[in-house]
Formats: structure tokens, sequence, C-alpha cells
């Protein structure tokens, strides 16, 4: 008889006797036990096929306990499938902004961040940020969240200033324009004509290294044809009143006067402008750190917007004032305004435009811009239209805007028209935060 060993038993109390071949189902021994009083040990029962076949396979793949759970995964991670959707945004970002950002441009918004347990848009993207590692942040891969959290919001270096570089730049063209305009005055015949084209082309230099350097630099390029407006407009500028004053009295008949003073005063309103720009963006990136939630910063952005412009406009309207006073002696007054009225809606409009291209929405400005172009060429075109036989009804409006405030009235009211319009977007478009978060001012 072969010896088996023996198996612990569940408990130590003597167990109450079970038939041949019976189990013990409070033991925890594979074995039947012995009679009590007996020393003998009965022969090992045969188990069943099924547990032979599991106790064969291991335990690894015995069968489910009878009456056991199954086995539940870990907690759902609904962030994960967000990570996977806008993994290259969080991997280019340089702080949580700049996602919360792309994740507003992509269409989600608080509602859509509580569905992924977050109170707002900025909180889901601090947690993103913390999860991505950045393309910088080590061979391994591994991102630190929170090392990341502070190098985002430590202040810059020193040598990265936002104001170094650019604040001789916006000086530039309000400098060379106002030098142009007095070296034509003290000239004359082909000296004239050599001293306008250089200054021309000193003026056009300078205004283009204040674009592309500064807080008025776009990183998108506008349309070809924004260009053609804005030449345009500031040819009219120049050129426009005294030439329809004469188409509407018969003429032209000769040279007609040109308005330097101002377009010097939207040369040196490039200043101001720049001025303004950074202004609104260090103030908007400020609210972008203090807001939690995007209508909130909207709510935030929207005065905001409102008190750069008219603080441009105010600048705007003193140059003018200023320059009209030295280059053609009027004195400031309701004569004064009048007189300025054009230009400052030009530089309005202009500024409004240059605002939305250096916020990523140049189509919109370049709308604004061709707005303006349509409405003066309208009034010129209906003015010489005007001269055919029968057709002498279509320049009455453009006469009658004439009679009634002047000249100037018709750019006045052609760039008033679109700066409107533009602002009106500007407050929709510029309130949202994917505008402000990857410029850093």
């Amino acid at each position: 008889m072969p010896v088996v060993p023996e198996f612990p038993v569940a408990s130590d109390e003597p167990c109450a006797p079970v038939d041949q071949g019976g189990w013990d189902s409070s033991s925890e021994s594979l074995l039947p036990l012995p009679a009590p009083g007996t020393g003998a040990v009965p022969a090992a029962a045969p188990l069943p096929v099924p547990q032979v076949a599991a106790a064969l396979r291991g335990p690894s793949a015995a069968a489910p306990t009878l009456g056991a759970s199954p086995a539940r995964r870990g907690p759902a991670d609904p962030v994960r499938a967000l990570i996977h959707r806008h993994r290259e945004l969080c991997e280019r970002a340089v702080d949580p902004l700049e996602i919360a950002a792309g994740l507003e441009a992509h269409g989600v918004t608080d509602r859509t961040a509580a569905r992924f347990r977050h109170r707002d848009v900025f909180s889901l993207a601090e947690e993103l940020y913390a999860r991505v590692p950045r393309a910088g942040d080590g061979d391994d891969g591994v991102h630190n969240g929170e090392g990341a959290v502070k190098a985002a919001s430590a202040p810059p270096a020193q040598g990265t200033s936002p104001r170094a570089g650019w604040i001789a730049y916006t000086l530039l063209p309000g400098a060379a324009c106002a030098l142009t305009v007095t070296g034509l005055g003290l000239t004359t015949g082909e000296v004239r004509l050599a001293v306008g084209a250089a200054g021309v082309l000193v003026v056009a230099l300078a205004l283009s290294l204040c674009l592309r350097h500064g807080p008025l630099r776009a990183e998108r390029r506008p349309p070809p044809a924004a260009r053609l407006w804005v030449l345009w407009l500031l040819g009219y500028a120049l050129l426009g009143d005294g030439l329809i004053e004469q188409l509407v009295s018969g003429g032209p008949e000769g040279p007609w006067p040109l308005t330097t003073a101002s377009l010097v005063g939207l040369a040196a309103a490039v200043a101001p402008a720049a001025w303004c720009a950074h202004l609104l963006a260090a103030q908007a990136r400020r609210k972008l750190t203090t807001s939690r939630g995007t209508e909130e910063f909207a709510a935030a952005a929207r005065p905001l917007l409102l008190g750069v412009t008219a603080l441009f406009v105010c600048a705007l309207v003193c140059l003018q004032l200023v320059c009209l006073q030295l280059l053609d002696g009027a004195a400031p007054g309701d004569a004064g305004l009048a007189a300025v009225l054009p230009a400052v809606t030009l530089g309005t409009l202009l500024f409004l435009a240059r605002l939305l291209t250096v916020h990523g929405f140049p189509e919109p400005a370049s709308a604004g811009l061709a707005v303006a172009t349509g409405l003066q060429m309208t009034a010129l075109v209906a003015v010489l239209a005007a001269r055919l036989p029968g057709c002498g009804f279509i320049a009455r409006p453009v006469e009658a805007v004439i009679r009634a405030g002047g000249a100037g009235t018709v750019p006045t009211v052609a760039c008033a028209v679109a700066a409107l319009g533009l602002f009106v977007h500007a407050t929709a478009a510029l309130s949202r935060a994917s505008a402000h978060a990857a410029r850093h001012g």
C-alpha cells in the first residue's frame, strides 16, 4: 500500500465521519478523512476528470470558482482618446495655454471638457500638457508634468524681452516720411522728383521692417490683393480729395493739391499702433492665465479690444492734428478735426486690419480693405459716368455728399463703414483664446 502524504486540514477539531469516497466540504484536503478511532488512512479516491484537467493545466488555467466575479479592468480614462487625437498639438505646445487655444479652435468648449471630467478647457489642457511628452523632454520620452508647468510659468529670460529690437523700428516710418515731405518742400524740378522717389523707397523699407519684427509681425502672409488695397487707400489719401473735387467741377484742369500731412500722420502712427498691439497681446495673455473658462476670457477680451482701439484712435487724432498744424499751418479746432477725420478713419481701418492679420485672420482683414477701396472707386467712377449723355443722375449721391461735408467725406464714409465691419468681426474673433495663446507679445 503506497504511503499517502498527509494534507493539512482546515480545522483542528475532529471531523465527522463521512461515507466511503465522500468529501469533507469544510476541508481543503483532496483526500477522504479516516474514521474516528482508527489510524488507517484510506486509499486516495480518484479525482473527477474536470479537476484533473484543471490540475494538469495549472492554477492559471483552472476553472473559475463558482460565484467569483470576473476580473475588472482599470478605471476608464476618457482623456486618453483626446490625447491620441491631439497628440501633435500637445507635443508642439510650449505651455498649457497653447493647448487650450488649439482645443478651442477644434471646437472643444467648457461643456465638452465636462465630459472629460474637467471643469473647463484650461484644466483639461493642463492635464494634456502634463501627460504628453514634448519633443525636447529627453531621449526617454518621459515628461515631468510638474517641471513642465514650472518651466511654462517661469518668467522669460532677460535677453528675450518682447520690447527689445522693435521700439526703434516703429519710429522710422514717421521720421522718414517727415524728412521726405520736408525735402519736397525745399526742392524743385528733377531734384524734387528724385527726393520723392527716394523718400517713398525709404518709407516702404522702414514700414516693411516694422511689419516683419515686433508686435505687428504676422505669422501668416496676407493675400496678395491686400497690398493692392492698401496702396490704393494710401494713394487716395494723398491724391483723392483734390482729384474728386476737380472731377465734380468739370475737370481735371492741371495738377491738383496733395494731402501730405495725412500721410505723415499715418506713418508716425505706426509707433502707437505697435504699442497698442503689444498691449493687447500682453493683457490678453494675462487674461488667459487668470481665466478659468473660454466664456470668462471672452467677456474680458471684448472690453480690452475696445479700450486698445480707443487708445490708438486718440493717439492718431493727436498725431494728425500736430502734423496738420506743422505742415499746413492749420489751427486745431472744429475745422481741424474735420480735416483729419479722413486720415483718422483710414488709420483705424488699417490698424484693425493689421490686428486681425497678426492674430491669424488675414482674409477678413483683406475683405475690409477691399470694401473701403470699392466704395472709393465707386465714387470716382460714378462722377466720371455722369458725363455720359443721360447719366447725370449717377453722380448725384456723390455730389450731395461732397456739398454737405466736402471732398473728404467720401473717404471718411468709405473707411468708417469698413472699419466698423472689421471691428465687429474682431470683437468676435479676438475674444477667442486661440487668437492669443500662440503669441507671446
